[in-house]
């Protein structure tokens, strides 16, 4: 599979400490919707792709216990790449029952394929909306970190 970067220990995309995966496609829905560039992930799109399997990030994870207690999968659109975000989540769970947070620009509805697919694993939590700039930002109670505008919220979906 194809990721960005990744982070072994992260604290500020969800209240437990986490590993980061960046995964490496974007439509950037965001900047066409707000008619500017305002990714803030813009940078990340031109750093060079890693290739690296599923079972590799799990036991990166693995030797990060017990520090790790969740695996978080951002962007710039981990929904963009799908295939591969379903891989991890099948390899995770085969030896891990930590919460996967999965950051999504795309809505509910628009992502209502890819969660079907995903809810019959257990302890999984999507962080919908895209960004929207000079809104109020709330702290989502699920994920315990502040989100950029209203319309961003999480939901655990199974």
């Amino acid at each position: 599979m194809l990721v960005k970067d990744i982070i072994a220990t992260d604290f500020v995309n969800y209240k437990l400490p986490s590993m980061y995966v960046a995964f490496p496609y974007c439509s950037f829905k965001c900047d066409r919707e707000n008619g500017c560039q305002l990714c803030q992930n813009s940078s990340l799109a031109q750093q060079p792709n890693i290739e690296i399997s599923a079972n590799q990030i799990v036991e990166m994870y693995m030797k990060n216990q017990p520090l790790c207690k969740a695996l978080v999968m951002c962007g710039l659109e981990p929904l963009d790449s799908f295939p591969d975000v379903l891989d991890l989540v099948i390899a995770f769970r085969e030896k891990l029952s930590d919460p996967i947070i999965i950051y999504t620009g795309y809505t509910e509805t628009e992502a209502a394929t890819y969660i079907e697919s995903l809810q019959k694993f257990t302890n999984i939590i999507v962080k919908f909306g895209r960004f929207r700039p000079n809104q109020p930002h709330h702290v989502d109670d699920l994920l315990g970190v502040e989100l950029v505008n209203p319309e961003q919220y999480s939901k655990k979906i199974s």
